[in-house]
């Protein structure tokens, strides 16, 4: 009786397999590829790029001013009487400091402006990628490099949800 009824389980388990894999839809999303190759990803690319330039630009201008300073005050150095040259050194110091600090403030600022233009993106992706799984019918949607050692192409999402996203985006930027 025993046998009997583990073999009715086992077979019972065979036929509900199929029914629980065909219902089962599972599909990963690349969210770095998706990052970068959304539309929103490229600009926010290129309004970095741009402001990166604009801060190496200002940051090489104030660097060469430091060094016309320090350089003025090392070819006046031994004609200049102990109070002024004491004032110079003073004021390159003061400079030096300054240029410091706008460095740190000017990377710290980019960094911020880079991490608020990632979580907007990354928000807006996932509520698409939930919708798209909700409509599609996905039971499950993974990141790939979040723990996904493997994963065949054919359940990538990716493209899929980068189109869907610049719909939105463009759709959104209009308003």
């Amino acid at each position: 009786m025993k046998r009997l009824w583990i073999g009715m389980v086992v077979l019972l388990m065979l036929f509900a397999a199929p029914v629980v894999a065909a219902e089962l839809k599972i599909g990963y999303v690349d969210l770095q590829k998706a990052l970068i190759e959304c539309d929103a990803g490229k600009e926010a690319k290129a309004s970095m790029g741009k402001k990166v330039k604009e801060f190496q630009t200002t940051a090489q201008e104030r660097q060469q001013k430091l060094k016309n300073l320090n350089d003025e005050l090392e070819k006046k150095k031994l004609m200049l009487s102990a109070d002024a040259k004491a004032e110079k050194e003073r004021d390159y110091q003061q400079q030096a400091k300054d240029f410091q600090r706008f460095v740190k403030d000017a990377q710290e600022e980019l960094q911020r402006e880079e991490a608020r233009l990632g979580r907007n993106i990354l928000e807006g992706l996932s509520k698409v990628i939930k919708d798209l799984g909700a409509k599609k019918g996905y039971t499950l949607v993974l990141e790939r490099s979040n723990g996904v050692l493997y994963a065949d192409d054919s359940i990538n999402v990716t493209d899929k949800v980068i189109a869907e996203y610049n719909k939105v985006y463009k759709a959104n930027k209009g308003k």
